[in-house]
Formats: structure tokens, C-alpha cells, sequence
């Protein structure tokens, strides 16, 4: 089920040009691209967040 082949992915290509008409396509993938990217940006401020929190916790076990 996971194994597209180039004749699925044209065919779901072609019910998409359908569906959203050609116009419309790039405007949706840039706001796909610019989701992707909000999120990225997101899940590296929260693994900044948890390195400067085990930081602070290694650091006050230092002086123990």
C-alpha cells in the first residue's frame, strides 16, 4: 500500500490539477512549504528549550 508508482502519482497529480484547478496549485504548495516551515522552526525552539533546561539541571547537580 505504501509503494506508489509513477503511474499513481500522475494520476493523483491529475485529480489534484482537477480538484483545485492549475492556478490554484501554487499558491496551496506555498502554504504547505510555509507550514512545513513554521513547524520545523517550532520543534527547534522546543529542543532549545528542553538543551537549556538539562543544562541548568546538569549544571546545579555539578555543585552537589
Amino acid at each position: 500500500m505504501g509503494n506508489l508508482g509513477a503511474t499513481e502519482i500522475i494520476l493523483i497529480l491529475l485529480v489534484v490539477v482537477l480538484l483545485f484547478g492549475a492556478k490554484k496549485i501554487p499558491e496551496l504548495a506555498k502554504g504547505l512549504g510555509n507550514g512545513i516551515k513554521e513547524f520545523k522552526k517550532a520543534t527547534k525552539d522546543v529542543e532549545k528549550e528542553i538543551d537549556a533546561e538539562e543544562s541548568s539541571k546538569s549544571g546545579s547537580q555539578k555543585h552537589l
